[in-house]
């Protein structure tokens, strides 16, 4: 038998080598399901911003869009909780009460509307039940964009990053979703 390395039997040699290339294109390819998901919304998105996001979420790269819009809706929960439990923080160390007053806003908008709204929309989307996931997504992004607007200009500032990120990820999670409701 004709041999390529000493010892090792040509076949062997090629079926290594196959194996090896197969696994470089599958991982190519596992990375552009993240770009393509992204690229399909990037009318909505910062395209990077989602790519790097979606991205760093373990088993995203084996994900297809439908996976990327789960977790696109945990990454939006997640930083929504986050908001809602930072403006009730700054909301207990506060001492105007007009600024006081509008961190309750936010904290009640992430709590009661947001969050919730983007774990239900999650659930009817695992089941693929489009419609009733569109159905509350405009609760799901409301919290950033009314929370800068309670807080103002000059307080805003307080909340400001915190409801940006959260208006990314919400706007990542719905504009991935409404991939699937216009089917």
């Amino acid at each position: 038998m004709r041999t390529s390395l000493p010892g090792a039997p040509l076949p062997l040699v090629l079926a290594v080598a196959i194996a090896a290339a197969s696994l470089y294109c599958f991982d190519a390819a596992a990375a552009d399901a993240v770009a393509d998901s992204c690229n399909a919304i990037r009318g909505f998105v910062n395209v990077s911003f989602c790519v790097s996001r979606l991205g760093a979420v373990p088993g995203a790269a084996a994900a297809d869009r439908h996976g990327h819009l789960l977790m696109a809706a945990d990454l939006a929960a997640a930083s929504g909780a986050s908001a809602g439990d930072a403006a009730a923080r700054m909301e207990r160390a506060e001492s105007d009460p007009a600024v006081r007053d509008a961190l309750h806003a936010c904290g009640f908008l992430y709590g009661v509307s947001s969050v919730p709204a983007l774990r239900i929309m999650r659930r009817y989307a695992a089941a693929r039940s489009w419609d009733a996931a569109h159905a509350v997504f405009m609760l799901a992004v409301q919290a950033g964009t009314d929370c800068d607007a309670a807080l103002g200009s000059s307080a805003g500032r307080t909340m400001a990053a915190a409801n940006h990120e959260f208006d990314q990820l919400a706007t990542m999670a719905t504009a991935l979703l409404n991939t699937f409701s216009a089917r």
